[in-house]
């Protein structure tokens, strides 16, 4: 009887940055570093200059096996994005604000403040933060009519909150965010499920879904294609403070109007000239395509070559401008691998969390973006 042979195959690492796009999903690439950059941050410029077009290009891209990636790096590396940027994260003190929205979705990395801690549960000492809790924001607290116990018992969740990562008051949104991920529930799955049309997609617990603004806007009819290339988005003053008591659709695109938005009396001070005012769509820089990018449930206004619309009308066209875009066949929902480092082009594309943790529920993130220099353009 001969004697069984085992051959073992190594695959060398690339000279130069791969860039693989993502099978059976409408955008997104996989990276494959090359082999002298265990860390990205480490790119020298050519293949950085390859990173940086795969972003624009394919908006979402997805670099593995970097679960030990620092907290400095990852900064290093988001703020080469962006040679405008001035180092503040992206979303300033406000994001701390005790009637904001966001008081509670995250945690400063002492070391390098820029890089957010998001999760669930406890991991106390984790980056040197002691008594460390955190929260996965969920639509229950969010949405207007959140789902029935018996639903979410039955695997069901929604998107919580589409969205742009951006103050959206006095700093330009960030040109990209990086997300990575260090502890994932891998084993578990959930059904989201489309209240009005009763689509569901299966995707693993708290997959991080988007939607592209390019494909948003080529599927326009083009009379609203000339209507959004001719609009301005004007967001509220503090806008997740004035939204705050308000709640938001079913599919997490805007907000319900029932007039329940913080009076702008109440709000902290505020001054006008801080008010972004944002094209509705933005051109890519690399690309030249248009992006219809607005971040739905802040809104406050439009400014239209016909005159001003106010809130109740905004929120109902940027909601039918953007609804077709968040169904299954047009959006990529990450499914979260231990050591995934998500990049990408905050300028093109939106994105939700989804998902609900049970007790005891572990995650662990760490997340990165930039305030700007300045503010996106539309080239027309």
């Amino acid at each position: 009887m001969s004697a069984t042979v085992t051959t073992t195959v190594s695959i060398s690492a690339p000279d130069v940055l791969q860039v693989t796009p993502l099978e059976n999903a409408p955008f997104g690439a996989r990276i494959t570093l090359p082999s002298y950059a265990q860390d990205p941050a480490d790119l020298n410029d050519e293949d950085f200059q390859r990173l940086y077009g795969a972003v624009h290009e394919h908006l979402v891209v997805v670099l593995p096996d970097l679960a030990d990636l620092k907290p400095s790096s990852q900064y290093q590396l988001t703020k080469r994005f962006d040679p405008t940027c001035e180092g503040a994260y992206g979303h300033s003190k406000e994001f701390r604000h005790e009637k904001s929205v966001l008081r509670r979705d995250g945690y400063s990395t002492p070391s390098q403040p820029q890089v957010q801690i998001l999760g669930q549960g406890r991991h106390d000492g984790h980056a040197g933060v002691a008594d460390l809790v955190l929260r996965h924001p969920t639509h229950m607290s969010f949405h207007h009519d959140p789902l029935s116990d018996d639903d979410m018992a039955n695997g069901y969740t929604r998107f919580y909150r589409w969205h742009i990562d951006s103050a959206l008051y006095g700093l330009a949104p960030p040109v990209v965010t990086t997300l990575l991920g260090i502890d994932c529930p891998v084993d578990k799955k959930q059904k989201l499920r489309y209240e009005d049309t009763g689509e569901e997609i299966t995707t693993a617990k708290a997959a991080t879904a988007f939607a592209s603004g390019a494909i948003a806007f080529e599927n326009l009819s083009d009379e609203d294609k000339k209507f959004a290339l001719n609009t301005i988005v004007v967001y509220a003053p503090h806008p997740y403070i004035f939204i705050s008591p308000a709640r938001a659709t079913s599919d997490g695109l805007t907000m319900v109007s029932e007039g329940k938005e913080l009076p702008l009396e109440e709000l902290p001070e505020w001054e006008d000239s801080k008010v972004k005012r944002l094209p509705l769509v933005w051109t890519n820089p690399v690309t030249g395509k248009h992006h219809m990018q607005v971040h739905g449930c802040c809104i406050w206004k439009l400014e239209t070559p016909e005159g001003t619309v106010e809130l109740e009308e905004a929120r109902k066209i940027i909601h039918r401008l953007m609804r077709p875009n968040i169904s299954p066949e047009r959006i990529y929902c990450h499914d979260w691998n231990e050591g995934d480092l998500v990049i990408f082009f905050n300028r093109g594309v939106w994105h939700s969390v989804t998902g609900q943790f049970e007790e005891g529920g572990h995650r662990l993130m760490h997340q990165c973006n930039i305030a700007s220099g300045v503010d996106p353009v539309c080239q027309k």
